[in-house]
């Protein structure tokens, strides 16, 4: 982990107003609860509209679903009592720590099986006081409670999944009895956790996103839409290479079913899904890799689990979603807790409870992995600091700025701005030099700014800036919205630009 980048990238991102805390400041922070500013709100809702065209495009249907449950819906999921973490607490300064989270923050090379035993033969320090450690695991519960009217125990939802199964026999009635479907869900979630480090990576109050196929275990490799896609290229690193120290490998979805790496055709379409996600959120497919779950790391009742990992330049690896086949444990378990019959029939009339294959990950991930990637800082007499954020992500899409605070050319460049901004958030902007103000675009990741000049009022023309190359095109204004609206949609690329007037 680069702690002088990390430092950096946090003040940067606070300074431009895309996330602040722990919140709230004034009253000295709570750890794990964070403000996304106007910059960070943006860029997050634009993060989970491509979620979102993503699983409508391939027919998932977004659903809301209630943040708080009865006491019975999580005993049934296994989240009561289940859902723990293993802690340590520093005798002396009372730090309490997540287990798993302090030996890969502190051993990130080491594969460590028995960590009470490696705790206790190591003698691993306190990261806060340097105090030894020791070796006194004890469980932290991650639910977070609350009671509905007077006095019926209740919680807060540790994730969006569990909230989603519950209204299966409405699915399946709006949904014509006929499986496979699709649904999905984009809301927040609550964990008490330990010791929220890393940012937004690990926060107590987040956003999910979810997507839940419900499938006949027998329509699993007779899955129409795996053909499209069987011969396109995942960065699959499959538990036993993980185990060999081997590389990722760039393998097609059908080869990878053919070496059994993946067991069907319908979870090799979610897994596809699910990456394709992240590359039209526009995080580099070379910073990206798929791991397999091994056997201990597996859940009881799934079949199979990978994760999405991204390689950042803050804290290097990190999970961003998470695939799993849930086969029907869920729906099983809620059967049994609300003796109400999930089953559903398949085509030849037989009652089965139906699998669940899922896409699990948090919005904050993606949001913070395009901050740490596309963040460049240059040191003084360098150049300028950028935030190369795709176009289709950007917070903001473009700017528009008089050359000179003149009331001829703030006039125009007024009209003009209100001109674009019927589209898309525009921003306009006439304080400070022009060369501040291209600077504080780039930081603000823009990628293009318009600039009205003298010889604007003469010509009816302006110059569009392209932030990352900071070169400049010169169209008449006439053309400007829709030369711009192309570039922004990806219809034309800025290097083409002069050939398209």
């Amino acid at each position: 982990m680069s702690k002088q980048f990390l430092h950096e990238l946090i003040s940067f991102v606070q300074q431009k107003g895309f996330i602040w805390g722990p919140e709230p400041e004034i009253y000295g922070g709570a750890a794990g609860f964070y403000t996304y500013g106007p910059l960070g709100k943006l860029l997050k809702n634009n993060v989970e509209n491509v979620i979102r065209e993503v699983f409508t495009e391939n027919d998932f249907y977004e659903v809301e679903c209630p943040t708080i449950m009865p006491k019975r819906v999580w005993e049934a999921s296994g989240h009561l009592g289940g859902f723990t973490d293993a802690m340590v607490e520093c005798k002396k300064c009372k730090s309490k720590f997540k287990v798993e989270q302090l030996l890969e923050e502190l051993f990130p090379d080491k594969k460590i099986k028995d960590k009470k035993a490696f705790l206790k033969n190591n003698k691993v320090q306190c990261p806060n006081c340097g105090t030894v450690l020791g070796s006194d695991i004890k469980s932290q519960d991650l639910m977070m409670k609350t009671h509905i009217g007077v006095g019926t125990e209740a919680y807060s939802r540790p994730e969006t999944a569990t909230t989603t199964y519950l209204p299966f026999i409405r699915y399946y009635d709006y949904f014509r009895k006929k499986l496979p479907f699709g649904v999905f869900q984009i809301g927040n979630a609550y964990r008490n956790e330990i010791s929220p480090r890393q940012h937004v990576i690990r926060t107590r109050e987040f956003t999910q996103a979810e997507a839940q196929l419900f499938i006949f275990k027998d329509q699993k490799n007779n899955f129409p839409r795996y053909n499209k896609i069987k011969n396109r290229k995942l960065p699959l690193l499959p538990w036993k290479y993980n185990e060999k120290n081997k590389e990722v490998e760039k393998i097609a979805l059908k080869d990878a079913i053919k070496k059994k790496f993946l067991k069907n055709e319908a979870y090799a379409y979610i897994l596809y899904l699910a990456y394709q996600t992240f590359l039209k959120i526009g995080l580099p497919a070379s910073k990206i890799r798929i791991k397999q779950h091994g056997p201990e790391e597996k859940a009881f009742y799934a079949d199979d689990a990978w994760d999405i990992e991204v390689n950042l330049n803050s804290f290097g690896w990190i999970e961003i979603c998470g695939v799993h086949d849930r086969t029907d444990y869920d729906l099983k378990q809620h059967s049994k807790f609300s003796g109400t019959n999930l089953e559903a029939l398949d085509v030849n009339s037989k009652k089965q409870i139906p699998h669940v294959l899922e896409i699990a990950f948090g919005t904050a991930r993606p949001t913070f992995a395009l901050l740490d990637l596309f963040y460049e800082k240059k040191k003084e007499k360098e150049g300028k600091t950028i935030l190369h954020l795709p176009v289709n992500i950007a917070p903001v899409k473009v700017a528009v700025f008089p050359l000179l605070r003149k009331p001829k050319l703030t006039k125009l460049s007024v009209k003009i701005y209100e001109e674009l901004r019927q589209d898309r958030l525009c921003k306009y902007d006439e304080t400070a030099s022009i060369g501040k103000r291209y600077l504080r675009a780039a930081e603000e990741g823009i990628p293009y700014v318009v600039t009205v000049d003298f010889d604007t009022l003469k010509d009816k023309a302006v110059t569009i800036r392209e932030r990352d190359t900071e070169k400049q095109v010169r169209m008449k204004i006439k053309k400007l919205k829709e030369m711009i609206n192309s570039l922004i949609i990806g219809e034309i690329k800025f290097k083409d630009l002069k050939e398209k007037l």
